[in-house]
């Protein structure tokens, strides 16, 4: 049986809805509303969180990401992280604009949309987006840039495995073919579907993974193993820093780490509350669970630091506090508050060992521990939302959409979390595979790699021609 409710619900115009199967097969049950009809069924505070929440995960990015990892690099490279994640920004929101959305939440297959979408055709004031209630809509729009914030970061995090080593051109090819083959697939088979009113007696169109059942409230999956395995693929593909394991490479600001962690936690509330597409009861749960997560989290890595190293650390409670915030994304809006605490205090010490012991032990490079705290933290959240959605633990459990209207769905968490490695293990083998090659192709023609003297002198200036500092 399906579970039927997932994070990003497809996009739906009047003639789209009119002419799908699933109404087609279900006329006696729902009927089709008109453009008008839909309209009257936007509430306008759903439509206001819903754009608050979209400039709260382009905060996440610009300037939160980038500081973040601006302030863990050495000197000479802060400008380059700070230009790449900008960059990275800009070119993925003209490419979800062409084809990106498009590609993730129309119709086709089970695997990848269509293109009846790009250039934005047919998105207009006047066209909707389905939520997770019955009746209930937003603009089209407002659902079209909220889950463009997504695509924007989601490529942006994995830069910093393989941070002050990268040259800026081949960096921003790969972001699109990256985008193009990796992310907006991913998104189609996890968040696609055809809506709840469209559902009744027949599970309409939906992504492979999707059907399959996994649960994803924000993107455990999509952004953060996803983007998590890219980087420790793209670590081993393009080599070990200069001086790796030899040379002393301490972060260079950790004010601005600091600074970056915290509008990071703060955006996080539009990433992972906003995932609702609705201002409800189960938005307040999302954002409490979100909280409560990354206190603990942070709480849990301070307090492994105090006993293996003796002291707590300012870079391992921002650490801890990012853990947390990746391993609650998928389970936000269906555990509860307590079970929230407990995954916020079981996934920094899994982080923690990962970007320690595991990594000095491979000695790979992943410069800015995203395998360790994203893919790694991904997976925890994602393998723990088949655990605390459970109603028995005070979860929300799944929304049966099948009946009309909705019902709460049977639990069974051996099945749930078959659900769940499917998301994993595919999104891991498709990503790390795909990145895998077109990096390899990449190094190969147009090169990945700046010279040794240009990394050493700094990418700064070797690959933008001025400073972050000019003292």
């Amino acid at each position: 049986m399906n579970r039927k409710i997932l994070c990003g619900a497809g996009a739906l115009t009047a003639s789209m809805l009119a002419s799908s199967p699933a109404w087609a097969q279900t006329a006696a049950l729902v009927k089709a509303p008109t453009a008008a009809q839909m309209a009257n069924m936007v509430n306008k505070g759903d439509t206001t969180w819903m754009l608050i929440s979209s400039a709260l995960v382009l905060m996440m990015s610009v300037p939160g990401l980038a500081l973040f990892y601006g302030g863990l690099v050495r000197t000479k490279n802060m400008l380059s992280v700070l230009m790449q994640v900008f960059m990275i920004v800009s070119v993925t929101g003209l490419l979800w604009a062409t084809v990106g959305y498009s590609l993730a939440f129309t119709g086709g297959s089970p695997f990848i949309g269509g293109l009846s979408k790009a250039l934005m055709n047919g998105v207009t004031s006047g066209t909707f987006a389905a939520t997770f209630s019955n009746n209930v809509y937003i603009p089209e729009l407002t659902y079209f840039v909220f889950q463009m914030t997504f695509a924007m970061i989601t490529p942006a995090l994995f830069i910093g495995s393989f941070a002050e080593r990268i040259k800026f051109t081949p960096l921003m090819i790969f972001t699109v073919l990256w985008s193009l083959l990796v992310y907006y697939p991913i998104a189609h088979m996890v968040w696609y579907w055809a809506g709840p009113d469209f559902l009744s007696g027949n599970p309409g169109d939906a992504g492979f993974l999707y059907s399959k059942g996994a649960l994803d409230f924000a993107g455990g999956t999509v952004v953060h193993i996803n983007a998590g395995i890219a980087g420790l693929v793209g670590c081993l593909v393009v080599g070990k820093r200069v001086g790796f394991g030899k040379e002393a490479t301490p972060p260079h600001s950790l004010t601005m780490t600091m600074i970056g962690a915290s509008l990071l936690w703060v955006g996080w509330f539009g990433f992972n509350a906003g995932s609702n597409l609705e201002s409800n009861g189960v938005t307040a749960v999302a954002f409490v669970n979100t909280m409560l997560a990354t206190c603990a989290a942070a709480v849990s890595w301070s307090v492994v630091e105090q006993i293996i190293h003796g002291k707590p650390s300012m870079l391992g409670a921002a650490s801890g506090a990012v853990a947390g915030l990746v391993a609650i994304t998928p389970a936000s809006g269906y555990g509860a508050p307590m079970t929230s605490i407990v995954l916020g205090l079981v996934v920094s010490p899994i982080c923690f060992f990962f970007v320690s012991t595991v990594k000095n032990k491979l000695k790979y490079d992943d410069t800015l521990d995203v395998f360790g705290v994203h893919c790694i933290g991904g997976i925890t959240g994602a393998i723990a939302t088949g655990i605390v959605a459970n109603p028995a633990l005070g979860g929300q459990g799944w929304i049966d959409y099948t009946k009309f209207p909705a019902v709460p769905g049977a639990w069974d968490t051996g099945t749930q979390l078959i659900s769940q490695f499917w998301a994993i293990g595919t999104t891991l083998v498709w990503s790390g595979v795909v990145s895998a090659i077109l990096l390899f192709l990449l190094d190969k023609t147009v090169g990945l790699r700046p010279t040794e003297e240009a990394e050493r002198e700094g990418l700064d200036i070797n690959e933008h021609g001025e400073r972050a500092y000019n003292y």
